[in-house]
């Protein structure tokens, strides 16, 4: 069996990844934005209009769909697929 190099490995790692974050919806691509620059819950909540339960909700489904274990990851991964946060997406479509 030949050892391909993990970087070979790369681009379907990404191409799975970037799967993961177009099945989040709005609100948790919302939420990834917001830990990917680094904001706790409750600013996270306060920005979206929403409770902080309801943040680490989506938080908790957001890292269990990624497949990730932490917050760091998530924004890691956010960063990797330079993920633009959503209101500046909207901004631009009009």
């Amino acid at each position: 069996m030949p050892v391909t190099p993990a970087h070979a490995q790369a681009p379907v790692a990404d191409a799975d990844m970037a799967a993961r974050v177009a099945g989040l919806t709005p609100q948790q691509l919302r939420v990834l934005g917001g830990i990917a620059e680094g904001k706790l819950n409750k600013q996270i909540a306060y920005e979206m209009g929403v409770v902080e339960t309801t943040v680490k909700a989506h938080v908790t489904v957001i890292l269990r769909r990624l497949g990730v274990v932490s917050r760091t990851q998530a924004a890691i991964v956010a960063s990797k697929l330079a993920l633009a946060p959503v209101a500046e997406t909207q901004a631009e479509a009009s």
